[in-house]
């Protein structure tokens, strides 16, 4: 394939060898090299680092008619310009042995956190924000640190964050 696709800044580009990119502004200094994420293509990616720019001058106007109101700003975008190098075939990280996957309400017990609540591992959000509701506080307690260290989804989070506030105000 002479083409990859990459994933930068939350953005995906298709990419060839040599290309340059303007992309958002990158972390990286001028002249230093780093690998995006590859999502498509085979091989590595390395983008360089050409220069830091400013993007084209966008201008900004509100007006409100027979009042006299206006007003005038404008906005330059921080990009960064990259160069492309399409490497050879991607080393091959070590093969992770596939473990079988736990069925609903049963978990590995590397996964399993004393207290959960049974199944929490296959909930979805909306369904841990129902339970929440319900659980005891040990419960909540363990399933908090469960999504703290594993999923961090945003939603559970917060559920549970409530959850334990409205039991901590009712005690």
């Amino acid at each position: 394939m002479d083409y990859a696709i990459i994933r930068l800044g939350g953005k995906q580009y298709r990419v060839r060898e040599g290309e340059t990119l303007v992309v958002d502004r990158v972390p990286a200094e001028a002249g230093k090299s780093f690998q995006p994420d590859v999502l498509l293509g085979e091989g590595t990616v390395t983008a360089t680092v050409i220069a830091h720019e400013r993007g084209p001058k966008i201008v900004i106007g509100k007006l409100k008619r027979r009042t006299g109101y206006r007003r005038k700003t404008g906005f330059r975008a921080a990009t960064s310009r990259l160069e492309i190098s399409l490497g050879g075939a991607r080393t091959a990280a070590p093969a992770k042995q596939a473990e079988p996957k736990a069925k609903p309400g049963e978990a590995r017990e590397d996964e399993h956190v004393k207290g959960m609540p049974s199944g929490y591992e296959e909930m979805t959000v909306v369904q841990v924000s129902e339970g929440a509701k319900t659980w005891n506080r040990p419960m909540l307690e363990a399933a908090l640190e469960y999504e703290q260290a594993h999923a961090a989804r945003k939603g559970a989070l917060a559920a549970l964050e409530s959850a334990l506030k409205a039991k901590e105000e009712g005690a």
